[in-house]
């Protein structure tokens, strides 16, 4: 591995970081094909899909935790929703980042294609109620909420992300949580989730360590860079850049399944 490697995954580290701290997620829906398909396409080794998953695993981990600290004050994270998805993200990741050890390269990539084509299709469906004033008074559907969460966990835990791409329509969709409360609380339930996805890829040896150090300093600096830039910035502006993000990522990883 050249210096000139390290480079290139810690310029995608801090791409995806702080696009992830800025719309509020992991940032695996953008670091996953980029890791993937960047390299090679530059003339360095191919990482597999087992190992940019536990890469992708491992960087989320410790790329929300830069987002949460810059949330922190605002009013914007919401204890009752980072509880009950929490916790419910973390065993559903527990048991997709162990089971994922047992798919093969192509299986994780269609589980997440299908994540990626899910989470469009709910981006482009009616908004939240974003007229709300009272941010400390919202209410959700604790069993909805939890349920959701639990699957999504076991999906994201396969793919090494946090679930946090398709968490955030769930919560906007669904939920009907407000797009800032949404940004911040989901990077909460999105550093529990990594827990258990970090958890399995590492214990079924699915984590390239050097890679991962160097995506772990990229994370660290520019997550909360664009949290910052995510509390100035529109929050219709900060849907539409997701939805576009997500897109993008479907139908490249369809098209490289199905032609």
């Amino acid at each position: 591995m050249s210096i000139e490697f390290f480079i290139i995954i810690f310029i995608i580290g801090f791409v995806g970081s702080f696009i992830s701290g800025m719309v509020g997620i992991g940032g695996s829906i953008i670091k996953y094909p980029m890791l993937l398909y960047i390299p090679p396409l530059l003339g360095f080794a191919a990482f597999s899909a087992h190992e940019v998953s536990g890469i992708s695993a491992v960087q989320v981990f410790f790329a929300t935790i830069g987002g949460v600290w810059a949330y922190r004050k605002g009013g914007y994270l919401n204890k009752d929703l980072i509880i009950y998805m929490g916790v419910s993200i973390l065993i559903g990741g527990l048991i997709g980042g162990y089971g994922s050890n047992l798919l093969s390269e192509s299986a994780i990539n269609i589980v997440y294609a299908v994540l990626a084509t899910i989470a469009v299709i709910m981006m482009f469906m009616p908004k939240s109620n974003d007229n709300q004033k009272n941010l400390t008074d919202v209410t959700f559907n604790k069993s909805v909420a939890a349920g959701l969460s639990f699957i999504v966990g076991i999906a994201a835990g396969i793919v090494g992300a946090a679930g946090a791409f398709i968490l955030v329509p769930i919560m906007i969709i669904v939920l009907k949580i407000p797009t800032r409360v949404t940004i911040a609380s989901s990077l909460a339930i999105t550093f529990i989730s990594s827990i258990g996805s970090t958890i399995g890829k590492v214990a079924t040896g699915q984590v390239l360590l050097i890679p991962a150090i160097v995506m772990i300093v990229a994370s660290l600096i520019a997550s909360p860079i664009g949290a910052e830039v995510g509390k100035r910035v529109n929050t219709k502006l900060l849907q539409s850049i997701l939805a576009f993000l997500i897109l993008a990522t479907a139908i490249k990883i369809w098209w490289d399944l199905l032609v």
